[in-house]
């Protein structure tokens, strides 16, 4: 008797992922799915009965989101990755732990295959096969949207529609949100459909995670963030008292805070790593509170050069992020330096959130390498204004020897010139 191929697939109970197990059954596949919870608002019960119903032979629904949030979430933020200057990355951190769980499933479930539904023009794709193939060089990929038989049978929208219903699939209506969402503990996207405009204003019903600034509380709230070694230890709120230490609860009470007050809205146009331009809609509530705070507290207590080399680092990683390279030696490479980078941060940043807004209002750090005395123009405090005088000099050699040939070359084009001007 011939032996039924297994996969793991990604499962989100959405339209696609539900057609995509069903048509995988159909070719004879017994299907696992795989839901990972990295704090989407799901109710993950009624997405396990619909795989079942669907033709799941059996379904895991893995709770990562403390994972997502000391692993992949602090870590990121530890090396301020922001990827083109503004994107907190929240989708491609995620992707890197929902494929690590569901390539350990599928050695626990002895399936060679696993199965994603991301698109063949987007990121995820990349971000799900390149961590399937370094975790586990021998897993075999089924990816349907680079499928020939499977894009023959369904070349748009309103065919998977029409083969969930002839199923009995269930589908949501998609009439009031005609774009793509990807929701988790970091962030909320939104893009394609409607949105694939750049110049289409965004209406307000579109974002879900944060409060209009407009309609925000007309009062600023006060907090005050503690870093060990570059991560959050503890938050607290200076108005009601209300103290967070837990990874996980902390980020969360975070993201409450952000939304409340409207922080964290991003529309941008960035580049795709398949090279194609897309606009994006994000809502980061705490992750952009996170990073103020914690860009901040560098500034107290890390050394300059190494802030420099560690700038340097965290453009490049964050591309190694967006490009689906969490799990690379490269990105180990730079994760070793960032984390000798932040053996010193350590202290207390202190923020105001108010109406879209958040600033930090004062710091104080025990690693601080800032000297009053130093820094006051009141005080000499060692050093002598004097020796600054040697110190421009130095620095203008390099200068004054440009300049001078300059003007001698100019001299010289000024004669060449003035000669084949006169005809000589």
């Amino acid at each position: 008797m011939k032996k039924t191929k297994k996969v793991v697939l990604a499962y989100s109970g959405g339209l696609d992922t539900s057609v995509i197990l069903k048509w995988l059954s159909e070719k004879g596949f017994e299907v696992i799915a795989y839901v990972a919870d990295v704090g989407q608002q799901e109710n993950f019960e009624e997405v396990k009965k619909k795989a079942l119903k669907t033709g799941a032979s059996k379904v895991y629904v893995e709770d990562l989101k403390e994972e997502f949030v000391t692993d992949f979430i602090f870590p990121a933020f530890r090396a301020n990755a922001v990827y083109e200057g503004r994107y907190l990355l929240g989708t491609a951190i995620a992707r890197p732990l929902i494929a690590k769980r569901q390539i350990e499933i599928a050695l626990k479930e002895k399936a060679e295959y696993v199965a994603h539904g991301a698109t063949g023009k987007g990121n995820d794709q990349v971000r799900f096969e390149l961590s399937y193939l370094a975790l586990n060089p021998a897993i075999k990929i089924i990816s349907p949207w680079k499928d020939e038989e499977f894009l023959a049978h369904f070349k748009g929208r309103t065919d998977m529609i029409n083969y969930a219903k002839k199923h009995n699939i269930e589908v949501k209506a998609t009439v009031e949100k005609p774009y793509s969402e990807d929701d988790n503990l970091l962030h909320i996207s939104h893009e394609a459909g409607i949105l694939e405009d750049p110049a289409k204003k965004a209406e307000e019903n579109v974002y879900s995670k944060t409060k209009s600034p407009e309609e925000a509380p007309d009062k600023a709230e006060e907090i005050c963030i503690e870093f060990k070694d570059g991560t959050p230890v503890k938050v607290e709120n200076l108005h009601d008292g209300t103290v967070k230490t837990k990874p996980l609860e902390l980020f969360m009470y975070l993201n409450e805070l952000g939304s409340k007050h409207g922080i964290g809205r991003l529309d941008m146009v960035e580049n795709r790593f398949v090279g194609i331009k897309s606009r994006g809609i994000y809502e980061t509530p705490g992750g952009t509170i996170l990073h103020i705070a914690h860009r901040d507290i560098e500034g107290i207590a890390m050394d300059r050069e190494v802030m420099r080399l560690r700038d340097m680092l965290s453009a490049k990683l964050s591309e190694l992020i967006y490009y689906g390279f969490w799990f690379s030696p490269e990105m180990d490479f730079l994760m070793a330096a960032v984390e000798k980078s932040q053996e010193l941060i350590d202290g207390k940043v202190w923020l105001k959130l108010y109406k879209g807004n958040c600033y930090v209002t004062a710091r104080e750090s025990s690693s601080s390498l800032y000297d009053k005395d130093l820094s006051s123009m009141d005080i000499e405090g060692g050093f002598d204004q004097k020796d600054s005088a040697g110190f421009i000099k130095i620095n203008a050699i390099r200068l004054m020897a440009h300049n001078a040939i300059m003007k001698k070359k100019n001299q010289l084009w000024g004669l060449k010139n003035e000669a084949l001007g006169q005809g000589l």
